[in-house]
Parts: C-alpha cells; sequence; structure tokens
C-alpha cells in the first residue's frame, strides 16, 4: 500500500483543489451524456426494449486495513511498516434511457502510518525507525470522484463507454480520463474488448526532513549538535526538477463461452510511464558513506532514485466451471514483466460455495511472486556512485500467499428498505495476507447494493 503524506501543505488548498476538480468532473460527464443522449434517433426502436438497468442501484463498499513490516521504505528499508487505513466508497448506477446508464463512483481512504511518519522522527522523543512519530506526516485522507458513461447498441452487441476521474491527497493530485468498447457476437458467447485510460498526476514533493535544509536555497542541517557517527553530515542531496506524472495504459480482452457450464477468458494490458516515477519521501543509506545518526535514527545520504519512464505489460487469463448448482471453480492467472527487471506470476483460486438461493460462501486463495527491479538493494548496500537506487521492498524479490473466505446474502424480494431503496445483496470478506520479506497484512471488505423501488 502506498504511503501518503500531509506534511508541508496547506488544507485549505487541498481542499479546494478537490472540490473544483469534483465541479470538472460532474460538469463533463453530464455534458458527455447530454451528447450521448441527443445523438440518438427517435425512431431507433419502437417496439419493447428491456433496458440496460432497470432501476437506479447503489453500492456501498467499505474496507479496513491493518498491515506491519519491518523494511519501511520512508527510512531506507530497515523500520516498522505499521499502517491502518479505512476506506468508504459509495458507487451509484443511474439508468439514464434504455440504452445508457451513469455510475458516479465517490470515496474516501483515512490512514495512519507509523512508517510514514517518520518523515520527521525528530519532532518528539527519542528518534527510531521502529518507532512511530506524532508529526502531521503520519495520517493522510485520500478522496476520489470518478464518472463512467455507458451507451449500449439496440441488440446489445456493442457497448461504448467513457470515463473521468479526480483524485487528490496532501502531496499529490490527479485527473483522468479514458474510454471502452467492447463487441459482442456469437449469439453473446464471445467477447472482444479494448480499454485506453490516461492519467495526469501532480506530486507536491515532501522530503525527509534532514534533507530539506540541502536543496534549493538551504542553509544546512538544522540540529547539527546532537548529530554522533560521522558528525560532518553533508549529503549530496537535490530536489526534483519536475514534479509531474503521466500514465498511459490500454488493455485488449477476449472472453468465450467455452460449454455451458465453463466460461474463459483472456486479457493483455499495457501501461507506460512518464514523469517523477520515485516516492521523495523514501530514504536511501549508501554503504561508502559513513553513518550519522540523531537518536537512533539515521541521518538520509538521499532519496529514491528511479528512472523517469517505465514500461508495463500483463497477460492474463481466467477459467471459470460451474461444476453443478452448489459448487463453482473460479482460477485466475498473469504473467507480467516491465522494463525496470520486474517478473511476476500471480495464480489465483476462489471456490463459491452456493447454499441456498440467498447464501453464497467464497473461500479463496492466491499466490504471488516476483524478482527484484534493477535498482533495488535492501539498507545501506547501495552505492553512492549508483545512478538509480531504491530501497522499496515492494520493489524486491518475494513471495507471497493470501488466504480469503466471504459470504453473500441475496435478498431476492428485497424485502428490507431503507428509504426508497430496497436491500439486494450484502457481501463480507476477510482476507490474511503473508509476504516473504516480514511484511503481512489483514483486510476486512463490507458490500451492500441497494436498488430503488
Amino acid at each position: 500500500m502506498a504511503e501518503k503524506l500531509v506534511e508541508g501543505v496547506d488544507a485549505t488548498d487541498a481542499l479546494e483543489s478537490i472540490m473544483n476538480g469534483f465541479k470538472y468532473t460532474f460538469y463533463s460527464i453530464f455534458f458527455l451524456g447530454s451528447l450521448i443522449g441527443f445523438a440518438q434517433t427517435e425512431d431507433a426502436q419502437n417496439t419493447y426494449k428491456k433496458r440496460v438497468l432497470e432501476t437506479t442501484e447503489v453500492d456501498f463498499l467499505s474496507n479496513y486495513y491493518v498491515q506491519d513490516g519491518e523494511n519501511a521504505a520512508v527510512s531506507g528499508g530497515l523500520g516498522t511498516e505499521e499502517l491502518t487505513d479505512v476506506t468508504g466508497t459509495f458507487v451509484i448506477s443511474i439508468p439514464m434511457s434504455d440504452d445508457d446508464v451513469l455510475t458516479i463512483d465517490a470515496g474516501v481512504s483515512a490512514y495512519t502510518s507509523a512508517s510514514s511518519s517518520n518523515v520527521n522522527p525528530f519532532d518528539d522523543g527519542p528518534a527510531d525507525p521502529f518507532v512511530a512519530s506524532s508529526g502531521a506526516s503520519r495520517a493522510d485522507t485520500w478522496v476520489n470522484l470518478t464518472g463512467n458513461y455507458s451507451h449500449s447498441s439496440d441488440d446489445r452487441n456493442d457497448i461504448w463507454s467513457a470515463k473521468l476521474s479526480v483524485s487528490s491527497e496532501y502531496d499529490y493530485f490527479s485527473i483522468g480520463f479514458g474510454g471502452s468498447y467492447a463487441k459482442l457476437f456469437n449469439e453473446k458467447n464471445t467477447e472482444l474488448s479494448i480499454d485506453a485510460n490516461v492519467y495526469l498526476d501532480t506530486w507536491n514533493a515532501i522530503y525527509p526532513i534532514e534533507l530539506r535544509p540541502f536543496g534549493t536555497g538551504g542553509i544546512g542541517f538544522f540540529r547539527p549538535d546532537e548529530i554522533t557517527g560521522n558528525t560532518n553530515y553533508n549529503p549530496d542531496f537535490t530536489e526534483f526538477d519536475s514534479e509531474g506524472r503521466n500514465s498511459y495504459s490500454l488493455g485488449l480482452g477476449f472472453s468465450q463461452i467455452l460449454h455451458k457450464n465453463v466460461q474463459g477468458s483472456l486479457s493483455l494490458d499495457f501501461v507506460n510511464q512518464k514523469g517523477l516515477l520515485s516516492t521523495p519521501f523514501q530514504r536511501v543509506y549508501f554503504s561508502d558513506i559513513i553513518d550519522s545518526f540523531i537518536d537512533d535514527f539515521q541521518l538520509a545520504d538521499d532519496i529514491e532514485r528511479l528512472p523517469d519512464s517505465r514500461f508495463k505489460i500483463a497477460i492474463g487469463g481466467r477459467l471459470n466451471w460451474y461444476l453443478n448448482a452448489s459448487l463453482s471453480l473460479r482460477t485466475y492467472y498473469r504473467y507480467y514483466f516491465d522494463d525496470w527487471g520486474i517478473n511476476s506470476h500471480t495464480a489465483s483460486l476462489e471456490i463459491p460455495v452456493k447454499l441456498s438461493d440467498t447464501f453464497t460462501l467464497y473461500p479463496s486463495y492466491r499466490f504471488y511472486n516476483q524478482t527484484a527491479a534493477d535498482y533495488f538493494a535492501p539498507y545501506e548496500v547501495h552505492l553512492s556512485t549508483n545512478i538509480f537506487y531504491t530501497s522499496d521492498f515492494d520493489l524486491s524479490k518475494y513471495s507471497a500467499n493470501q488466504f480469503g473466505f466471504g459470504a453473500s446474502y441475496t435478498d431476492i424480494f428485497t424485502k428490507f428498505h431503507l428509504w426508497k431503496f430496497g436491500m439486494k445483496s450484502i457481501d463480507l470478506k476477510v482476507f490474511h495476507y503473508n509476504r516473504n520479506t516480514s511484511l503481512q497484512y489483514n483486510i476486512a471488505t463490507l458490500g451492500v447494493k441497494f436498488v430503488m423501488d
């Protein structure tokens, strides 16, 4: 999970940028919807046609996430990775006509992080990479709004969609847009799809506290009398020239019903990223520079430095087998590689067990492993002569296992009501993840779907 910060940015400015982004996103989505609706001919079809979406649906999704580990990237690959995150999301799907659906996805995520608090570990008590600081950087809030407008042809064999999104935290702001097209044929037994997206991000770079005085216009370290070890602390630190990052993705999909009980699909995804791909607050320590400390916290030699471009390719496949009315198998495999040297394999299995018309259980297992990026090395292994370097263990060689269990209840007759909405389903899932680098997490997810009467 990415560790984001709130330190050093005015909250009023951040809130204003979020609200402006929401406003522009809503205007664009409704303008797009108006164009699509206007383009439809009045005499397209006078006979009865089943609507793509019969009535408004509202999904509420909530996640509670807790992680721990001993390889925090904020402190150069050594230190606590404790983090707690709570997320709430509303997804509202509105039928605009027989053929068109507008979907609004709004989410808020709030977290506290022991490791990110150590961007400034010197604000209270003895500094230690395994102890959280109480500074502003220990917590942050992420806000996202996404709108999607989809249109289906009269025979439901062609589906177009367009998407706009905006998201913000205290240290970055992102605007995204994209579209997709799906074609069904062979009596809807075969589907081909293409999906493309662009994300334009801007960082508000936040650097480790001890390096800031050595950046542009700096005047030297602010607590020289407290340094132990190498008391002549004088890092060769420069700030990033550009704080922009653009991401472009293209996805191709193929789905086929192979048998009345078997369905398979293949996917091919390309992602190209340009700009600031380093995380500005993640420290790096060099083996050829004498260590400097304040208390038990080692002062950074530099920050993470990574190339300004990255190209990713992922090839995946799914096979779903409906064994009988009560038991199904859902399998998935993906192979991933990029030009940073990472190769990975993902395999998962989910076994839905239908106990009745209303209750279903979902045991699952997921395995993942990857090679290390060319630029990764653990704590104090990099040399100061290297051009690129990181000690972020997300880019290390590792393998991981995830075990999950879920339960779903479907209210066929929507007996339970909340205002004008009847509850259609409720889903609860829990997962435990364990990585062989010491990182582990637990996550619980709750989803409730309501439909308008």
